[in-house]
């Protein structure tokens, strides 16, 4: 049996559960062997936010070599101090800015809505200025608007004295009309102490109370100019350093931001235009029939649509229906499909048969991934008649002194879905007095009902109209529409269109 030497030394001091505590690195210089460099074993100043500002001295691989005779001896460079307190301050101010930042646009990333992403552009701009009143100017550069003022602790009247200034006297009007010195921030710490301060400018800045004024550009790379934000401040002040620098950071962010909810609001307002271009402007004016109609639509735009035309022979034609899909391309089948109704209905309408089979062809010959429901009435006021027909449309309501029912129409399928459609058409009696209502399905689908459930609710808002509304249409419509949808549900954005048409009997 060989007679080995151990010569590996184990350290039996550190126990184990020490050793888990600490790092690798700090767990290394623990156990080191015996006889290496102190350096190794020295203790190590504190790492600040991560970063380890030990400098390591270079490992002696071999002894220094004597000095020569008479030769000074060469002094060591001195180790760098660690980091202070200097350095960890700076580091947490750091961090506390960037979670200001962060908590801010988050706040702004939230906002729907451009009304909505101005007023809290202009709080989290008064907390980073440390300015208590303020308001943002929104005039795009490309001239195609919308153009607005909103306030912070300010109302009309207020905005209304700061507007009567001379525009090139006040710090956003320099930014909007592109005038020198217009290009980035302007500050005015002291209103009352600048030589040539405008004498309305001095006026209303007394008598709103403000006395400095810090203004910003908001200026987007992609959209250009949007417009100007200003801080007013009670007395002579303006921002730091830092505030200015966060105020920057952060109006920089809030401009994208606007500029994303100015085309959403922009592309809502032409399709809002869209829409009441392809919907009749006005309600025809018949005798014997007074009508009344609304329209509430979603915030991507629907095809629901409803149309009253005077007829030969002193007849009345009123159409509703229902395009499937929404945005653009169910507006602009819409409007086709209520262009080729109005047509038909010029041409064969006492036959509400033929003129929704006319339909039909058209719209499976030139659309026919497309469908739609539909239901035209053809009547006659002199007599108090109406015959109709529907594809796939909620039947009418009937609302009377006596009587509130559903008129009864045949179960037929939507426009485009059979190789043919045909449907029977239904002929009834007003009475004097009574209202035809006429509507689509978006009525029922907001409640957020079942379909019987809903259609009950319809009958119970029609019978509840009060006696003294009976005799006007828009009372009526406007009594079923809260009724149905209450608590601002008939304005609140929905996939779901919604129309109502009434026509009272005289």
């Amino acid at each position: 049996m060989l007679d080995i030497p151990l010569r590996v030394r184990v350290h039996v001091e550190t126990p184990p559960a020490a050793q888990n505590d600490m790092g690798v690195c700090d767990a290394f210089e623990q156990n080191a062997p015996v006889g290496k460099p102190d350096a190794m074993n020295a203790p190590h100043p504190p790492k600040v936010a991560g970063i380890d500002s030990t400098v390591p001295s270079p490992a002696q691989t071999v002894p220094p070599a004597p000095l020569a005779p008479g030769t000074p001896p060469v002094t060591a460079p001195s180790t760098p101090a660690a980091p202070g307190p200097v350095l960890q301050d700076r580091l947490a101010g750091w961090v506390s800015d960037l979670t200001t930042l962060h908590e801010l646009t988050e706040r702004l990333a939230r906002t729907d809505t451009l009304p909505e992403a101005l007023e809290e552009l202009l709080r989290a701009g008064s907390a980073l200025v440390g300015a208590r009143r303020g308001l943002v100017v929104l005039e795009p550069a490309d001239g195609r608007g919308p153009d607005t003022t909103v306030g912070l602790g300010l109302g009309r009247a207020d905005l209304g004295h700061i507007e009567t200034v001379p525009r090139g006297a006040l710090s956003y009007g320099r930014i909007l009309d592109g005038l020198p010195g217009g290009d980035s921030e302007i500050a005015q710490p002291d209103l009352f102490a600048e030589d040539g301060l405008d004498p309305r400018h001095r006026e209303v800045a007394a008598r709103l109370g403000y006395a400095a004024s810090y203004a910003l550009p908001l200026h987007s790379e992609t959209a250009g100019r949007l417009g100007a934000a200003v801080w007013l401040y009670d007395e002579p002040a303006e921002p730091g350093e830092r505030a200015r620098h966060l105020a920057g950071l952060y109006t920089r962010c809030a401009t994208e931001h606007l500029a994303r909810l100015l085309e959403v609001e922009r592309t809502r307002a032409d399709m809002a235009t869209l829409r009441e271009e392809l919907l009749p402007s006005r309600l025809p004016r018949v005798a014997g029939v007074q009508l009344a109609a609304r329209h509430r639509t979603g915030p991507l735009g629907g095809g629901d649509w409803y149309d009253a035309l005077p007829l030969p022979d002193a007849a009345l034609g009123l159409a509703v229906g229902s395009v499937t899909g929404s945005g653009p391309s169910a507006v602009a089948a819409m409007g086709r499909l209520r262009a080729s109704l109005r047509a038909y209905a010029v041409m064969e309408g006492e036959d509400p048969v033929a003129v929704l089979s006319d339909l039909e062809l058209l719209l499976r010959l030139t659309e026919p991934a497309r469908s739609a429901t539909a239901l035209f009435a053809y009547c006659e006021p002199a007599l108090n008649k109406i015959t109709l027909a529907g594809a796939g449309h909620c039947p009418p309501l009937l609302i009377g002194e006596r009587r509130t029912e559903f008129v009864e129409t045949s179960v037929s399928a939507p426009l485009g879905m059979l190789a043919c459609w045909e449907a029977p058409g239904v002929e009834f009696q007003a009475e004097a007095g009574e209202t035809v209502l006429l509507y689509t399905d978006g009525l029922l689908h907001r409640t957020g009902d079942a379909t019987d459930r809903a259609f009950a609710r319809l009958h119970s808002a029609a019978a509840g109209v009060p006696r003294a509304l009976r005799d006007d249409p828009d009372a009526v419509v406007d009594h079923v529409l809260r009724t149905m949808l209450p608590d601002g549900l008939d304005a609140a954005d929905s996939p779901e269109d919604v129309v109502l048409l009434a026509a009272r009997f005289e």
